[in-house]
């Protein structure tokens, strides 16, 4: 059975990982990459443009079907060697949260709806992911 989740990563994280056709989750732990499978979907979304940075995106960025079926490590430099997974990543226009709020099933406080993106990676219902995927390709792409 196909399932939908979020990624939390800045702008530039993300433009890194479609570049490159991997995900790398929550600095670069293992274990979100374990909870999907061959054929499910990931969405990006970025709170802010750079990593460091303060200049805000509030967009979802991204969007690709997981197509690896192995977890692997990475050294990005010495000392850092995140895990990483394959995903064909399509191409998509950057999507503002914001107007889609109301609609979002899994925000459950729309006052405070940040909360929903605090751990980094997230399921999401079936929903959810063709009202987003909608806004960022203009149809829903074919799924299970």
């Amino acid at each position: 059975m196909t399932r939908y989740w979020i990624g939390v990563a800045s702008k530039e994280h993300v433009s890194l990982g479609v570049a490159g056709g991997f995900s790398q989750l929550c600095h670069g732990k293992a274990l979100p990459l374990k909870r999907m499978a061959v054929g499910d979907w990931l969405i990006y979304y970025s709170p802010r443009e750079q990593f460091d940075g303060t200049v805000p995106c509030q967009k979802f960025t991204a969007i690709g079907k997981v197509v690896g079926d192995k977890v692997y490590p990475f050294e990005m430099f010495p000392g850092f060697v995140p895990y990483r997974r394959d995903i064909h990543f399509m191409e998509a226009t950057d999507t503002p949260v914001r107007p889609l709020l109301e609609q979002l099933s899994f925000i459950k406080d729309k006052s405070r709806w940040g909360y929903a993106f605090r751990f980094g990676h997230l399921e999401i219902p079936k929903a959810d992911f063709e009202l987003i995927v909608t806004g960022m390709l203009g149809y829903s792409p074919k799924h299970g």
